[in-house]
């Protein structure tokens, strides 16, 4: 009879303390103590007092850290994922099938949102000063959306100047949107070429590979950064202007939550898949999207746990991740900016009527492309109440809270981008049901945020 087999040496758990999710937590909590006390010790002699100062530094640091590498990141990952649909018999069909799932969760969302802004009414409950009321120093409309679309050279990078003391200032941007349009051209002209683009798209391959561990690094800062960002947002904004815009603010997390946990759930058991496995699957991407606000700095852990976590092909999800970190907004384009078109009519007294609110259905489907992943929703949300005529004023009103709207808004894009290629390759038979399955260990989930390869 043979011996049983020596069992394999458990590996040792590490500390709590290194687990990224349990020093998210830390950093959130010490955050808003930080934050408050900053707050308590109101305003220095010349503007802000230094832990304030300090809060806001850190946080921001962060956010331009991870703007330092969106544009090459975005570059690099879009046409990657253009030459990756080479190794798919049925691409053309994935790509119809993708956008069509973004449309329809994009269609369901902002429904929802028109009926919670309809239900709360927050433009009628609320304390806020007209006084608040500004025009956004950004703003869009269909026709900058459109112009926008056409680069202007080849980096995508745009010019603005702003007038201080002293003289005028000059800034350059890089467009994400243009930056976008820019790398699907080189895709699908380094397809076109042939065998002689291969030199490229190798390289191409290469350099995406160290973004992602140049991105890796930035993001293991993550602790430290929500500190700032959430410390700063509570010292800045406290909870004073929070309670002010108290139903407006209950009335988008309310959606999120809806969209998040009922009908993202309620599509994965269509397609008899576990709502519970995708969430621990996905929740590495969901947690660094609600603390860093960036749909595309989160984009090479969604596309990550989306391959690896969740079970879809690496040449799909590196095709589908990063179109819909650029395009994919349910939080963003969908719930927000539908309640906040219904918030600023009510507050300005402007009635709605059912050609408005088709409006926005056709504004949060079509138009979501220009938020383009980066922290904040005020493009999108210029570009609904232009369309509909509303006062950009209103735009004011809700700028104080929107970093803590945003991590939730941010949270919830991030969510539906592993969603719709999970969703997309079960229907196509592609999907690996074995892994998907085992994202419910928890190993999966104290392995936090994996690093790029």
């Amino acid at each position: 009879m043979a011996a049983p087999a020596a069992a394999a040496p458990s590996r040792p758990k590490k500390p709590l303390w290194t687990n990224f999710g349990f020093q998210i937590l830390v950093a959130l909590v010490l955050g808003i103590v930080l934050g408050l006390v900053a707050r308590s010790m109101g305003p220095g002699a010349d503007g802000p007092n230094w832990l304030t100062q300090t809060l806001s530094t850190v946080g921001s640091s962060f956010v331009s850290l991870l703007r330092t590498v969106v544009p090459v990141l975005v570059f690099t990952a879009i046409v990657a994922s253009i030459a990756n649909l080479r190794a798919l018999d049925n691409a053309a069909r994935l790509v119809w099938q993708t956008l069509l799932w973004f449309a329809i969760t994009a269609f369901i969302a902002v429904l929802i949102g028109i009926a919670l802004g309809l239900i709360f009414q927050p433009g009628l409950g609320t304390s806020v000063a007209r006084e608040a009321a500004a025009a956004p120093a950004r703003s869009g409309s269909w026709l900058d959306f459109l112009t926008g679309l056409i680069p202007s050279n080849i980096l995508g990078l745009q010019a603005s100047t702003s007038l201080r003391e002293g003289g005028a200032s000059t800034s350059l941007n890089f467009n994400v949107l243009q930056i976008l349009v820019i790398s699907i051209a080189v895709g699908v002209a380094a397809l076109k070429v042939g065998e002689a683009a291969e030199p490229f798209l190798a390289f191409n391959r290469s350099f995406l590979k160290i973004v992602h561990k140049v991105l890796w690094w930035i993001i293991r800062l993550t602790p430290i950064a929500t500190v700032g960002l959430l410390g700063n947002a509570v010292a800045v904004y406290g909870w004073e202007t929070l309670a002010q815009l108290g139903t407006f603010s209950a009335a988008i997390y309310v959606g999120l939550a809806l969209v998040l946990f009922v009908v993202y759930p309620t599509l994965l058991i269509a397609h008899g898949l576990s709502p519970l496995r995708y969430f621990q699957g996905a929740w590495p991407a969901i947690q660094f999207a609600f603390v860093s606000r960036s749909s595309i700095g989160t984009m090479p852990i969604t596309e990550r746990v989306t391959e690896k976590s969740l079970g879809v092909p690496r040449e799909y999800s590196s095709f589908a991740v990063p179109l819909g970190s650029t395009t994919k907004m349910d939080g963003c384009a969908s719930i927000y900016p539908a309640i906040s078109a219904i918030f600023v009519a009510q507050f300005f007294g402007v009635p709605l009527g059912i050609e408005d609110y088709l409006l926005i259905v056709f504004v949060a489907v079509v138009g979501s492309a220009a938020t383009a992943g980066l922290t904040g929703a005020t493009v999108m949300l210029t570009l609904t109440l232009s369309t509909l005529g509303l006062p950009l004023e209103g735009v004011g009103l809700l700028l104080a809270i929107d970093p803590i709207l945003d991590m939730g808004r941010t949270a919830v894009n991030v969510a539906g981008q592993a969603l719709v290629p999970t969703i997309v390759a079960k229907r196509q038979g592609i999907l690996d049901e074995a892994a998907f399955n085992r994202a419910g260990s928890i190993e999966a989930l104290d392995a936090g945020p994996v690093p790029a390869e």
